[in-house]
């Protein structure tokens, strides 16, 4: 598929341009450098209060469960919502202040021309997807996807996972073909047969096994993983002292929710998986057998460079135009979750 046309599609025709020219002129790269450096504020001001992405509620109840003390802050809404696309229109209308994502929604936003930063980084060493066949598949590697129709979401960490995957394969990008869509559109799109395979988060897989495992359906499980799980907010957000005090006072409570999470599974299984989902407890004890140790590094070098290998990856297929990703990343945050956490989740 021509790659403008693509780009198109999955966009739409005024986020396209926007990207192209936002991009070509340079304007995003020189704003997004221009990164607010004054020193963070000790105390978050009163009165202040932050909109926060917890996708399924998933942010409130960690933070309930956990027994985290009270924020410093108001949090107006907590806005349910997950996936990249989704989070940087939320950005752009000012209904959201951070929100929590893979690597690949920052460089997406900034390939639209839209500024954003990353403050905190949890490093995922597991894979967190595997690749689900539509029912009745012959498909059993990821060398049979050539020549196949996969789901694939320029904007959101399943895009990368399968981008990984296909060059880990041998797989050039002209010899599949790539249907844009977003990750909520992907089971759908399986049942309906209208993509052989789909990148499915550990979590999603149970229940479509569930119901389409006895027709021929089946997953494959593969070594790719989205090294990065971080919070990232708007500069406009981060330009304001309060808001950037309120964040600074959120990071280290992200940090030590997840560590709650990962040490309380079976708490966590039944209060989420089961209560929520309503998934079986053995679907969710699956889950957790899965799941990442949450690991929140004092330095950001590697994230950095795994950031530069996924946007040199999305530049060699067209879908982005090439960049230092250093931009992204807001330094005066760097170490504040691995302070919050026990040594052994600093890494």
């Amino acid at each position: 598929m021509h790659r403008r046309v693509f780009l198109t599609s999955l966009l739409g025709a005024s986020a396209a341009v926007a990207g192209l020219s936002g991009c070509a002129d340079g304007s995003a790269a020189a704003d997004t450098r221009g990164a607010a450096t004054k020193p963070l504020a000790d105390k978050v001001p009163s009165g202040t209060s932050l909109k926060i992405a917890s996708y399924q509620g998933t942010q409130q109840l960690q933070f309930r469960l956990a027994k985290l003390p009270a924020l410093p802050f108001t949090v107006s809404s907590w806005v349910n919502i997950g996936a990249g696309p989704d989070v940087i229109n939320a950005f752009r209308a000012n209904s959201l202040d951070l929100a929590n994502n893979a690597g690949i929604p920052p460089i997406q936003a900034h390939y639209q021309g839209f500024d954003a930063k990353i403050v905190a980084i949890n490093i995922t060493r597991k894979p967190n997807y595997l690749f689900a066949t539509k029912p009745g598949s012959d498909i059993r590697t990821v060398a049979d996807f050539k020549g196949r129709k996969l789901a694939f979401s320029q904007g959101q960490a399943q895009g990368v996972v399968l981008l990984r995957a296909l060059k880990q394969a041998g797989l050039a990008y002209d010899e599949v073909k790539l249907v844009p869509l977003t990750s909520n559109q992907f089971l759908t799109a399986l049942q309906s047969g209208q993509v052989d395979i789909a990148p499915l988060a550990n979590s999603q897989a149970p229940a479509y096994l569930k119901q389409y495992e006895g027709k021929g359906a089946h997953t494959i499980p593969t070594d790719v993983v989205d090294l990065l799980n971080l919070l990232w907010a708007p500069q406009s957000v981060l330009n304001d002292p309060a808001k950037a005090a309120a964040i600074a006072a959120y990071v280290p409570q992200w940090a030590k929710g997840q560590v709650w999470q990962y040490e309380h599974p079976d708490v966590w299984n039944e209060e989420f998986y089961v209560k929520t989902q309503n998934l079986t407890l053995d679907q969710a004890r699956g889950i957790s057998k899965l799941a990442n140790k949450p690991l929140f590094p004092p330095s950001w070098d590697e994230a950095i460079k795994w950031e530069q290998e996924t946007a040199d990856l999305l530049a060699e297929g067209g879908f982005v135009k090439k960049f230092d990703v250093s931009s992204l990343f807001d330094h005066r945050f760097e170490s504040l979750a691995a302070k919050a956490v026990p040594a052994e989740y600093r890494r």
